[in-house]
């Protein structure tokens, strides 16, 4: 058997299990750097996922707490889609990625870890981004520690309005 060590898990297997929305959590937290999140809309959020399956996996959140898309208004949809667009030209600007999965994973059947609250992953791809390891040895190699990943599309968040006019 292999072993991959990954010492920075003990953290979150020894962490007292969540008594709110994870998601609701970091929003109300204001802590947006040790939470690695990138951008506060008016109706939504944009945060690194902290299990991410590619290099700059990011989720977008309503900051209203809903797991039902069907109960999204209008106003919330459009400001949901507005930030995925954000999150894709961050990714593009920063990583010049060659296609995107996005999507929602609803209910628990779908592959929903959280389902009390909708978030939608944007999954930057590249080319040959799959390999052997996933594979044969259960283990996904990231090319970048996660801190270096908010780094490096912080400054594209921040100028968020500048960005769109390119």
């Amino acid at each position: 058997m292999n072993v991959t060590w990954a010492p920075w898990r003990m953290e979150y297997i020894q962490s007292d299990p969540l008594t709110e929305c994870l998601f609701c959590q970091k929003y109300s937290e204001k802590k947006d750097k040790e939470n690695y999140v990138l951008y506060r809309g008016d109706l939504g959020f944009i945060l690194l996922n902290l299990y991410p399956y590619n290099n700059g996996h990011l989720m977008v959140a309503p900051i209203r707490h809903i797991g039902d898309i069907g109960l999204l208004n209008d106003t919330e949809n459009t400001d949901l889609m507005n930030l995925v667009q954000k999150g894709v030209r961050a990714l593009t600007g920063v990583y010049n990625p060659q296609g995107f999965n996005i999507g929602l994973n609803l209910g628990t059947v779908a592959g929903a870890g959280i389902t009390d609250h909708l978030h939608i992953h944007i999954v930057p791809r590249w080319q040959g981004d799959t390999n052997f390891m996933p594979v044969l040895s259960e283990t996904k190699v990231m090319p970048q520690y996660i801190q270096k990943t908010y780094e490096a599309l912080l400054p594209y968040f921040i100028n968020a309005d500048v960005q769109k006019s390119r």
